[in-house]
């Protein structure tokens, strides 16, 4: 079973995550922010990975610490999951439409973190939730998780449709990328023989 759960206690944030990634899409989340629980939601939908979160965040001064250590919790999950990522497809890809707004997300298990965020919003908020903090999402789960990954709104003028497409189309991306490859050998997907550096 490729499964993690990680616990994570700061001064600002008290963070549960528990992941499965060969799951069924379901999902039980609460962070204390409405619309970001429902991009969570809708990203464990279309990953088809199994995903639990509690987060306790110090939510009377922003938003900003919880949304980052979730993701930052999120990563290590699936970094602990995958141990070695032998055998998994390694890449993953995906265009996902809603509404007049397209966006594609572009991912590398490799071990070797990045992030390009080409996403531009109309508005500053979604519901209560700043839209400048989705890149700090996008960012943390990145770089935890040891991805290399390319998010880009193509077009689109509803900030609520850009983001959730964006979340969408990581996640499909996502589970290409971790899904385990018949005709690959136990080694990691590397010719180097070994992912990272």
């Amino acid at each position: 079973m490729r499964a993690a759960t990680i616990e994570r206690k700061t001064r600002e944030t008290e963070i549960f995550v528990a992941m499965e990634l060969d799951g069924a899409g379901d999902y039980d989340i609460e962070t204390g922010i409405g619309f970001f629980d429902h991009m969570l939601e809708a990203f464990a939908k279309h990953a088809m990975i199994d995903l639990k979160i509690r987060a306790e965040g110090d939510l009377h001064i922003d938003m900003h610490h919880t949304v980052e250590d979730v993701g930052i919790v999120m990563g290590q999950a699936v970094a602990k999951a995958l141990g070695d990522c032998a055998g998994i497809g390694r890449f993953g890809h995906a265009y996902i439409a809603m509404d007049e707004a397209l966006s594609r997300a572009v991912i590398d298990i490799s071990k070797r973190p990045y992030l390009i965020w080409n996403v531009n919003f109309s508005r500053p908020k979604i519901g209560d939730m700043d839209t400048e903090l989705f890149k700090e999402w996008f960012h943390a789960f990145a770089t935890n998780a040891g991805a290399c990954l390319h998010v880009e709104s193509l077009y689109g003028a509803n900030s609520h449709h850009i983001v959730e497409s964006c979340f969408k189309a990581t996640a499909r991306a996502f589970r290409a990328a971790v899904e385990l490859d018949p005709r690959a050998s136990a080694d990691a997907p590397s010719t180097k023989g070994v992912l990272g550096g």
